[in-house]
């Protein structure tokens, strides 16, 4: 008992430590706006919605008392310890902050001369538009209740899951079943995987039908980021090379597509088509070029001399000595975009033209994946020098993986600069890398559907909430952690990673000595 008071003050802890620099930040302020609008509450004051605050609380103490339970769910008592342990700590550290923050506001200090986001508006909105200890209490209460109602409710559901372990065993065994059954009427019966496939297909080629301007531009980006997924995805998932210099490949596709068809600092002009091939072989030629030297590095080594050369294409695309040839910090400008029988493409056909490369990809990937070239790089993936030693060229296959993936991002990077018509320094940052890493992170290492999905989560969701904007870099942070802590493998892993990072877990046969009796 006493370790899970314990457990719960130390995960309460947490969670207070982690709310109150949300308040710091002026993030539950944003918060509580779009919670408040979603639930259509009125009472908004300038500093944020005081239902959606409530609301934003209510939900952090439920999350957080779901969190107590996980260490012992076999009974409701160490539920419910557990559960007023963390919510105890959780509702005395809110309250006690905004108590003090309240009070010193009663005081007239100016607040906000040491942080910017508590003038006396703000500490009004954290106390409801109550008086102080209205405020303080009702903030308690709420952290406390909830918190326990969160415990509880976890340990009600799981205690709904049946057999626990055996139960688990039994699921998989029926999943097992029912995909081998799957797979063999898809085997027997194609056209049912081909409708579906047509289904989707068309899904695909309607909505954009339907999306406006901004939001053909919006999916176009979170396109040209699926297709740099799916590059860095063989460079890093399939392959086990730690890339973060991946934007250096994409920066060359953008501007050997700048340079071939603007009309300056080169006067070339060429047609869009043919640059675009010039592009991926040019990026697809310069990860060879970086692969030579890195062959006999890896894991720390190879991260680091790849976020050199990444940095080292930036510095040199924005400097002044090449400015004649590059643009300079200044970029290129009015690059010419695809057509087609004389007729330039629009924003709709530009989104069209981006999924008809991201099929390609997936296709040319899904082959690779499942060959023999595939195989090799999972191998290289799980043991080096065991793949080595079986036979495998890991110095061919690792080449290979680098000119690949760098492939794929220079056709992202064409893409990219032909649709806006500009590319420049700011556009191939190290966030790009990052961000790209990320996606692939979030949605599943090795998996073709986690890099669309991981491209929507962090690509597309922060179109959808411009409020966030500010705070993009603390969602990233906070969600690659809880990623990491709550799902590794990503929200849509590959199998093989699944059953990796799952291995032991359905075990159902008990401890060795339980099946051994007592001595004498």
């Amino acid at each position: 008992m006493k370790d899970l008071i314990k457990q719960g003050l130390r995960l309460g802890s947490i969670f207070g430590v982690v709310i109150i620099f949300l308040i710091l930040f002026g993030l539950t302020s944003t918060l509580s706006d779009i919670l408040g609008e979603f639930v259509n509450l009125e009472s908004r004051t300038r500093t944020g919605n005081p239902g959606g605050l409530i609301i934003l609380f209510a939900i952090l103490s439920l999350w957080a008392g779901s969190m107590a339970t996980a260490s012992d769910r076999s009974n409701w008592k160490p539920a419910l310890v557990s559960g007023v342990s963390v919510s105890l700590i959780i509702a005395l550290l809110i309250s006690g902050f905004i108590l003090l923050v309240g009070f010193l506001d009663s005081l007239d200090v100016a607040m906000r001369d040491y942080l910017a986001q508590l003038d006396h508006l703000s500490i009004q909105f954290l106390l409801y538009g109550r008086d102080l200890t209205t405020g303080v209490l009702l903030t308690f209460g709420i952290f406390f209740l909830f918190g326990i109602l969160g415990a509880l409710l976890t340990y009600w559901y799981e205690a709904k899951q049946a057999g626990e372990v055996i139960q688990k065993q039994v699921l998989v065994l029926k999943e097992k079943a029912l995909d081998s059954k799957l797979a063999k009427q898809y085997k027997e019966n194609p056209r049912s995987k081909w409708i579906g496939y047509g289904l989707l297909g068309l899904v695909v080629f309607i909505t954009p039908q339907f999306l406006g301007k901004y939001w053909n531009y919006a999916m176009g980006t979170v396109g040209i980021y699926v297709l740099m997924g799916l590059g860095l995805n063989i460079v890093v998932g399939l392959a086990g090379l730690l890339d973060l210099g991946y934007v250096a490949f994409f920066a060359i596709g953008a501007y050997t597509a700048g340079l071939l068809t603007a009309p300056a600092p080169l006067p070339l002009q060429i047609g869009f088509w043919p640059v675009l091939i010039f592009s991926i072989v040019m990026a697809a030629f310069a990860g060879i070029l970086l692969g030579i030297p890195v062959l006999r590095m890896r894991g720390d080594y190879l991260a680091i001399v790849t976020l050199g050369f990444g940095e080292i294409i930036r510095v040199l695309i924005r400097s002044d000595m090449l400015a004649p040839y590059v643009g300079g910090p200044q970029g290129i400008r009015d690059i010419a975009g695809p057509s087609l029988f004389g007729i330039a493409f629009s924003g709709k056909a530009y989104l069209y033209l981006i999924i008809f490369a991201i099929l390609l990809i997936i296709l040319f990937t899904n082959y690779l994946q499942n060959s023999k070239v595939g195989r090799a790089w999972m191998a290289m993936r799980e043991d080096e020098t065991v793949a080595q030693a079986m036979g495998i060229n890991t110095l061919y296959y690792k080449l290979m993986a680098f000119a690949t993936g760098a492939a794929f991002a220079g056709l992202g990077g064409a893409l990219f600069a032909a649709r806006n018509q500009y590319t420049g320094p700011a556009d191939h940052t190290l966030m790009v890398s990052i961000n790209v890493l990320s996606l692939l992170i979030v949605g599943g290492m090795g998996s073709i559907p986690g890099v669309i999905v991981g491209a929507f989560v962090l690509k597309g969701l922060p179109e959808i909430l411009r409020e966030l904007d500010l705070y993009r870099l603390l969602v990233f942070g906070g969600l690659l952690v809880f990623m990491m802590i709550m799902r590794p493998e990503g929200i849509w892993p590959a199998p093989r990673r699944r059953m990796e990072l799952h291995e032991g877990e359905l075990d159902v046969l008990p401890p060795e000595e339980s099946l051994v009796g007592k001595e004498g």
